[in-house]
């Protein structure tokens, strides 16, 4: 531990995070919908994988408008989850078992069903009414209502919607049911404090905070370039997200919450990928969140055309991976900037599908490959339901009716409406759309967690939500604790060196494989000891040459992780060849 600073250490830093999607995770009373008493039932599962502390993804009051991130009611349990008892109850198996509990905290919008939102659309004059973005509306020279700039939404048209009662729009960056808070009224922050400090009074020990860099917004609300010249409305991020009091408001947030306690906290930060601006809400002399998830890696398989959707994809190379995770595991590491390191979440398809190959010979070879790339960066370690069993995207023959997610319907509904416009009414094709959504779309994230070999996955008694991938059969948690080959029993072994060897979390990183389209070998060092990463990203095998600095560099480390079973072995010499998808972990 020679060259680190204890100074630096930190519990959440070493912590594996586990997320889940309540929905999908365990239902326990037979209504197809997962619950919290699901989730506690679970617990010695997650123990036993080598969690550390739980996320929940939101399971607040909602009409789930966008799946729990619209809430009508910040203090209180949805009655479909259960209640406070169950959190409470939840919140002690947790403790119990000496593991953690984050919240999602989603306070750029509320649901537009929220106490606050009703009060303030009531009238001009009710005292919120300044809680939320309103505007009055804008006039065409033909005298036709207006919204009042052309700022696109996330999801679907206009980032306005207008109120006839009081003849007025209000902002809604996603959809229509979730009105932007108006952060620049002292009163709204006022109760987003109260509201966190209500959660870490009753014992949850962080948060993961929604789109937190999109809470302030350019004075003035300017209209957007026109970036898509036949469209009305146009995208906006430019003038709403890392807006000009955003780090005021979040070191407000920080010095009159965050600091009275030892929290984890994580922002999410989407339309961004400048290291610069991502870094000024992490520094620690910036006194404002332990970390953000930046969507560099995750967007590079989005081909972000002409209409900005992220369900039209395109293919990568591994030298952008490369380029990407290495700036980031190198970025401002003397100034204390710290990574979130994830492949997965409630808002992206599958890793093995996107970055693996989820074929019947490759796809756990590959998943453990992953598992072996998430393992040995810099930064918190995060893991999303599923991805420890090497669940994949569900099949390209479901139809547009399996597709659950507000982002996928409004999608199809646009580019359908568009082109049967184009044609005259007549039928279209949309199969190149269920393409893209087969290798994109949310959805494939969201669907119930495949527990065992039962009906609908064990999962529920009743009629699932959304219905289960038909490979739940054989791919399930209990096939997989019972095989010691398994993606599951990878995982509970690579978090557990991970957990042993300070030098996969703390260590410094240099790539050694520089633009190699196939092989992506790194090197991780922390004072005496050196930790050695080799994988191949293809399923052809592959030679690759260590750079040679005399042979003695490259002797004495050990193979202590790898998917081909080969964990006795030593490096001898510079020359090496990997097969398909393999991937190694070798220490010094």
């Amino acid at each position: 531990m020679s060259n680190l600073n204890p100074h630096s250490r930190a519990w959440w830093k070493e912590a594996i995070v586990y997320q889940i999607y309540p929905i999908s995770f365990f239902d326990s009373n037979g209504d197809g919908i997962g619950d919290l008493n699901g989730i506690h039932s679970k617990l010695d599962y997650l123990k036993d994988l080598g969690v550390d502390v739980l996320w929940l993804s939101p399971i607040y009051r909602s009409p789930l408008a966008d799946m729990g991130y619209d809430i009508s009611d910040y203090r209180d349990i949805d009655p479909r989850y259960g209640t406070l008892a169950d959190w409470d109850n939840l919140l002690k198996g947790v403790h119990d078992r000496g593991m953690k509990l984050m919240m999602d905290l989603v306070v750029n919008h509320t649901s537009d069903e929220h106490a606050w939102f009703q009060e303030s659309r009531s009238s001009k004059t009710n005292p919120k009414r300044d809680w939320y973005i309103w505007r009055p509306p804008k006039y065409d020279a033909a005298g036709n209502r207006q919204p009042p700039n052309n700022w696109k939404s996330v999801f679907q048209g206009s980032a306005w919607d207008y109120d006839e009662k009081t003849d007025e729009y209000y902002l809604h960056l996603y959809v229509s049911k979730q009105p932007d808070l108006n952060w620049e009224n002292p009163d709204v922050r006022q109760a987003v404090w109260e509201l966190m400090r209500f959660w870490i009074d009753r014992g949850c020990d962080g948060f993961r905070m929604d789109v937190i860099n999109l809470i302030s917004k350019v004075d003035g609300l300017p209209d957007a370039p026109i970036a898509i010249p036949d469209e009305p409305y146009q995208p906006a991020s430019m003038y709403f997200a890392n807006g000009p009091r955003v780090h005021e408001f979040i070191k407000e947030m920080n010095a009159k919450v965050l600091a009275q306690k030892d929290l984890i906290t994580v922002g999410e930060t989407p339309f961004t990928h400048d290291a610069s601006q991502l870094a000024a809400y992490v520094l620690p002399a910036n006194k404002e969140l332990n970390m953000v998830f930046h969507f560099e890696l995750m967007d590079i398989d989005a081909a972000m055309g002409r209409d900005h959707s992220p369900l039209i994809p395109r293919d990568w190379k591994l030298s952008e991976i490369k380029d990407i995770v290495g700036r980031w595991q190198k970025y401002k590491r003397d100034e204390g900037f710290w990574n979130a390191i994830f492949i997965e979440n409630h808002d992206h398809s599958r890793s093995v599908s996107r970055f693996g190959s989820d074929s019947e010979r490759w796809r756990a070879t590959s998943a453990k490959m992953l598992a072996i790339l998430e393992i040995t960066q810099s930064g918190t370690q995060y893991v999303y339901q599923g991805q420890e069993l090497g669940l994949k995207n569900f099949p390209r023959s479901w139809g547009i009716e399996e597709y659950k997610d507000v982002a996928s319907q409004n999608y199809w509904n646009r580019v359908l409406q568009h082109r049967k416009q184009e044609a005259g009414g007549a039928e279209v094709d949309m199969s190149d759309v269920l393409d893209g959504f087969q290798r994109k779309a949310r959805d494939h994230a969201r669907v119930p967690m495949q527990w065992d070999s039962t009906v609908h996955a064990g999962f529920t008694t009743g009629t699932p939500w959304m219905r289960v991938n038909e490979d739940y059969e054989h791919w399930n948690a209990a096939a997989e604790i019972a095989d010691c080959t398994s993606v599951h029993a990878f995982w509970k072994e690579a978090l557990k060196i991970r957990k042993a060897n300070d030098i996969l979390v703390y260590g410094d990183y240099t790539d050694l494989s520089n633009d190699n389209e196939q092989i992506f070998a790194y090197l991780r060092t922390l004072g005496k000891s050196k930790a050695l990463i080799l994988l191949n990203f293809s399923t052809e095998e592959s030679n690759f040459s260590l750079p040679a600095h005399g042979d003695a560099e490259w002797t004495g480390f050990k193979c202590v992780l790898s998917n081909y079973n080969s964990t006795t072995e030593e490096l001898e010499g510079c020359a090496i060849v990997l097969r398909g998808f393999e991937g190694r972990l070798y220490i010094k």
